[in-house]
């Protein structure tokens, strides 16, 4: 048990490296070079969707806008295109908007880095975009879908969800099946950091955190419906971590949310706090260690509110939701 003087300091720690890790300052090593993309410039996401929207001709609109509430919006899968409508049908400025919303929807240290992934991974202008609503007379999101790829410009229209809603990242660098050091995977450090905090349990927490084999599959989103309760949820709970542990664990939270820009983090972090830190489980898979390195491949952060699946073998897939 932790007393209370221990766990108000454990706390303070916890959040504070969590909220700092979540501007992107702890995450950059001395290689890392701030993007080429000046994200911070110019309109931001939300003006530029909205902007998209008008230049839209009516054959457009037909192909890609959907009413608000339509069931697509919420989709996630890892995978998938969510309309016929390739962004290399638009004209050369409207593909200049899908370009430019998608980079702002990231941090200025990782803009350039996803996207590079996302052309590597299938072409940015393989993906398709919808659009759901209509922005400034009340709810929109903008949808951008394609392989390992599923990112979501919502401008606070979907109440109580980080990112507005469900989504999921991944990148193939070096083949389908990736080595066990994922050379020039541009999510890897994120495993990275999470073995760090592995390194840092004792054996009695590795041996609550380790676990024989995911029960998490890859079904759309049902790889992401959360429990709304810590019953089932397996692994090692945050409350039976230490002061310096935390510490780790919001480091692990920020190389997470690390990749997208400071507004979704932001808000992502307020909501997983709603929910108390605490109450955040931590599992590592053994029987899906690429190269058996002991460098555990897959693991996850879950808690009654959230899920952050890394399935990093054979390369890697994430999939992420936040609720309120």
């Amino acid at each position: 048990m932790i007393d209370k003087k221990t766990f108000s300091l454990s706390r303070r720690k916890f959040v504070g490296a969590a909220a700092l890790a979540s501007t992107g300052s702890l995450l950059l090593d001395s290689k890392t070079a701030f993007a080429k993309t000046d994200v911070l410039k110019g309109p931001q996401s939300e003006t530029l969707v909205a902007t998209l929207h008008k230049s839209l001709t009516d054959e457009q609109r037909e192909a890609i806008c959907l009413p608000f509430d339509h069931e697509l919006r919420s989709k996630v899968d890892n995978n998938w295109h969510i309309n016929k409508t390739r962004v290399s049908q638009f004209t050369k400025d409207q593909q200049a908007m899908v370009r430019e919303i998608f980079l702002k929807l990231h941090s200025p240290h990782y803009a350039d880095k996803v996207y590079d992934q996302v052309e590597h991974d299938g072409g940015f202008g393989k993906g398709s975009i919808a659009l759901f609503g209509k922005p400034g007379s009340g709810k929109f999101e903008f949808v951008y879908t394609g392989r390992h790829c599923t990112r979501r410009c919502d401008g606070d229209s979907v109440e109580g969800a980080a990112f507005g809603g469900p989504i999921f990242y991944g990148h193939s660098a070096k083949g389908f099946n990736e080595a066990a050091d994922h050379p020039g995977n541009a999510y890897w450090f994120q495993a990275k950091r999470a073995n760090e905090l592995y390194q840092a349990l004792d054996g009695k927490q590795r041996k609550v955190a380790l676990l024989d084999k995911r029960s998490r599959g890859e079904r759309g989103n049902k790889t992401i419906q959360t429990k709304g309760s810590t019953e089932g949820l397996e692994g090692l709970p945050a409350s039976e971590l230490s002061a310096d542990q935390k510490g780790l664990l919001g480091k692990v939270l920020g190389d997470l949310l690390a990749p997208f820009r400071k507004k979704d983090a932001d808000e992502a972090m307020k909501l997983i706090e709603a929910n108390d830190l605490n109450k955040l489980h931590l599992s590592y898979y053994k029987k899906e260690d690429i190269g058996d390195d002991g460098v555990w491949d897959v693991w996850q952060v879950e808690g009654p509110k959230m899920v952050w699946y890394f399935r990093g073998k054979p390369h890697v897939h994430v999939w992420a939701n936040i609720e309120a």
